[in-house]
């Protein structure tokens, strides 16, 4: 009974991960070239999962789907990196990156299997067994280091806390499959099976119970995709938008509303906000906070002798407490701190 409970749940975790695997590649919503990869990495742990379920309780499978779910376990380790890149930054070059590397590694996997096949060569396998657990393990590596050189994106700049929830359990679940697979020598052949099943109910459950999936699985939501903006109206728009606020001290105003700023502007709200959060990366808030700051440190570095409360209400901010925070969040310091540190001896 232990035994088939074991079978089963081992199992049902290979069946299902083929079906969301399924899922990713086909009907997933938006489109997006990181659910492709994430759509290949579930089927790709999926078969070598379910080749080592299968083998561990019945070993007399056919040798050709030993070498098939081996095949897979080739190009785990690759999924997992393109898709972490994938959903950090899309760039011009990651698909063509990808589809050659991809490609690479599936005509060496070819010839392997198809000069040296495991019924012939059992004991040549084992060394490429070795190899391919190696190969699998320097892209989780590999992965980990994209995620560590891109940390202050991904944890600090980003306000998508579930984004950085799902993309670390994506990364810790593979680096634990991959473990439970090097060791197996050393624990037990299933073990690597049965951290799948584990791994791959925990993000479903994820996945199933927040509702926002874009911002689950994108660390930007593509607000913009279909209204993009070339570098020469951004730089344009950005210079105007700035003289705007500068010659007429627009920013002093403490009821100033993006609608207002676009309509003086000639241009559209969505536009402004494009161009902030795409190019500029802030918001409308943060950006005309950025001048009603500068007017306050000016203020107080040159001596003024009116109270810091009423400083950041002639900057154009509504009360204390809005200037207190937008001072500490843009200069890290408190403007009661700033004034000591700028005190004229």
């Amino acid at each position: 009974m232990d035994q088939q409970l074991l079978f089963f749940f081992s199992a049902l975790g290979a069946f299902n991960g083929i079906i969301v695997g399924f899922y990713f590649l086909f009907f997933s919503k938006p489109k997006h070239l990181s659910n492709i990869f994430l759509g290949c990495l579930f089927l790709a742990l999926s078969v070598r999962v379910g080749k080592s379920v299968f083998f561990y309780f019945y070993d007399t499978i056919a040798d050709a789907y030993i070498q098939f779910g081996l095949f897979a376990c080739w190009l785990i380790g690759p999924f997992l990196f393109f898709y972490i890149k994938s959903t950090i930054q899309v760039s011009s070059t990651l698909k063509k990156q990808a589809v050659s590397t991809l490609v690479s590694l599936g005509i060496v996997s070819f010839i392997i299997n198809f000069l040296f096949p495991w019924s012939d060569h059992p004991k040549l396998w084992s060394y490429f067994v070795r190899g391919i657990y190696l190969q699998w393990l320097f892209f989780v590596i590999l992965s980990g280091y994209v995620i560590f050189k891109n940390h202050q994106l991904i944890f600090k700049q980003s306000k998508n806390k579930p984004f950085k929830i799902w993309l670390s359990s994506i990364f810790l679940g593979n680096f634990i499959i991959c473990l439970a697979f090097n060791t197996g020598n050393y624990t037990s052949y299933i073990v690597g099976a049965l951290s799948f099943s584990f791994v791959f109910y925990a993000l479903i459950l994820l996945l199933l119970f927040y509702k926002r999936r874009d911002e689950l699985l994108f660390l930007q939501i593509k607000k913009y995709q279909s209204n993009q903006i070339n570098s020469e109206e951004v730089e344009k728009l950005s210079q105007h938008l700035e003289q705007l606020l500068l010659e007429d001290s627009l920013f002093l105003d403490a009821n100033l509303t993006l609608q207002k700023v676009a309509t003086l502007l000639k241009v559209s709200s969505v536009k402004i906000s494009q161009i902030l959060n795409q190019h500029l990366n802030t918001n409308f808030n943060d950006y005309i906070n950025s001048f009603r700051i500068q007017a306050a440190k000016e203020k107080i570095v040159n001596g003024s002798d009116l109270t810091l409360e009423a400083i950041g209400l002639d900057c154009g901010f509504n009360s204390k407490s809005t200037f207190y925070n937008a001072f500490k969040k843009q200069t890290g310091t408190t403007p009661s701190k700033f004034r000591e540190e700028n005190k004229k001896v």
